[in-house]
């Protein structure tokens, strides 16, 4: 079969398509025909530093929808040609390939109204969205959220999900994203690069804070999000724990809450991983009702793919790119 193989650690951009063999599935596991991949960050963050599981040649790709092609033993559930979507283990070959394998129970079902490239958009950056929300939020209590990076995966769709739920939605991304932003449901855009973003929250919400926060960017902005939070708030962290060394004890009574979403292959049992399907099933759903957009904004083939990486590590991709291999 062709893939896209990364010889060594830190060699992502040298990566070509090259032919090696179709994996097998084992016992609980599902050979896929890959029809498209979703790319992330993710991708090229982990190919420069390798990961201690890898062998090589290493095959990237972890949000991959296509076809059962094969059933290892123990499955029941799918059978030969069942479209699916999954979020894969970072310790294993991925998606860039033309099949590859995963586990029977974190796979979701694709509805018939959804394309094999706007599933693969969603599971890296939806179910982390999905999870911070509907996992780790207490929505009931929470009227305001600050979503960082509107225009980005993650922050894309946590603003689609929590408008969903009814929420007052502030986001931030640069003035060109805003209308983008606003369309996928944000109330409030603030230019995190021209205005003052403290100044702005606290106008917005007539000086209280916001009831939740969900950043995706880095510690120190998670760092200083802690100053926007509400009494009782809450603060959904996904690039690295703030510093509230800085709140006195028994004055906001924060929560934090850490997201690790890939962490389910390694770190969890088969329940805990079979979160994955339900979160995907759930977002697939509502794709398919056209209340969800995969924020799909280019398709592009698997040799593609090393220069869309470098693009995305400059960080000046809005929405979501997905490799097309069928």
């Amino acid at each position: 079969m062709k893939a896209l193989l990364l010889h060594e650690k830190g060699l992502w951009k040298e990566m070509k398509v090259e032919e090696v063999e179709v994996p097998i599935a084992s016992e609980g596991e599902l050979l896929i025909e890959v029809h498209a991949v979703g790319m992330n960050p993710v991708d090229y963050k982990t190919a420069t530093g390798g990961n201690p599981n890898w062998d090589f040649p290493h095959i990237l790709g972890l949000d991959v929808a296509g076809v059962v092609a094969d059933i290892g033993d123990g499955v029941s559930l799918w059978k030969k040609g069942d479209r699916v979507v999954f979020h894969g283990d970072l310790s294993k070959k991925g998606g860039y390939a033309e099949y590859t394998v995963t586990t029977a129970h974190t796979v979701s079902r694709i509805p018939d109204e959804v394309s094999f490239e706007d599933a693969a958009a969603i599971p890296t950056a939806g179910y982390t969205a999905y999870q911070a929300l509907h996992r780790k939020l207490p929505l009931e209590q929470i009227e305001t959220l600050l979503i960082h990076g509107g225009a980005g995966g993650v922050g894309g769709f946590a603003v689609q999900l929590a408008k969903l739920s009814g929420k007052k939605v502030i986001s931030t991304a640069s003035r060109s994203n805003h209308e983008y932003v606003k369309s996928l449901g944000a109330d409030e855009v603030i230019d995190y690069r021209e205005e003052n973003v403290k100044e702005r929250v606290l106008e917005i919400t007539n000086g209280r804070g916001v009831d939740a926060v969900i950043d995706s960017v880095s510690r120190q902005s998670a760092t200083d999000s802690t100053e926007l939070l509400a009494f009782l708030g809450h603060i959904v962290h996904i690039a690295g724990a703030p510093d509230y060394s800085h709140i006195p004890p028994f004055t906001k009574a924060l929560s934090y809450h850490e997201i690790a979403l890939g962490a389910v292959h390694q770190y969890g049992d088969k329940q805990s991983q079979e979160d994955l399907r339900r979160m995907g099933d759930g977002m697939l759903a509502l794709m398919a009702e056209g209340k969800l957009s995969s924020m799909l904004k280019e398709v592009i083939s698997l040799e593609e793919a090393p220069a869309a990486l470098l693009r995305l590590s400059e960080r000046h991709v809005k929405g979501k790119i997905v490799v097309k291999t069928k």
